[in-house]
């Protein structure tokens, strides 16, 4: 793995793992000014969704407008190909996340150089 800092302690890993999560109630919604915002599914009818988004505004959604969410636990991960749902969502929040503790990284190799993956 790569270097220390950048990835998730012990001690937040377990935080994350123990917060409260229902992958059939929890989603990202589309949202004006993030993109996407965590949201909880009220009540389904037909193929509209009632969510009341983090930030508290109830509001309807067509199904296909909606994105799955990872458990917590997936949180800052530094593998996105973990993800339980790999889409949009989940992977502008984790990179948000990660920008955010400041555990951005990048992985370059020079172009000339041979990796003999084979």
């Amino acid at each position: 793995m790569g270097y220390p800092y950048l990835e998730v302690s012990r001690d937040e890993q377990v935080a994350y793992a123990a917060m409260p999560f229902d992958s059939k109630k929890n989603c990202w919604v589309p949202d004006q000014d993030e993109g996407y915002i965590a949201a909880e599914i009220k009540s389904i009818e037909d193929d509209r969704l009632t969510v009341v988004t983090k930030k508290g505004n109830q509001l309807h959604f067509r199904k296909e407008e909606t994105q799955e969410m990872n458990p917590p636990k997936f949180t800052k991960t530094d593998d996105m190909a973990n993800l339980t749902f790999l889409n949009e969502a989940s992977v502008l929040h984790n990179l948000k996340s990660r920008y955010y503790s400041m555990m951005i990284y990048v992985n370059l190799v020079k172009p000339e150089t041979n990796l003999h993956l084979i």
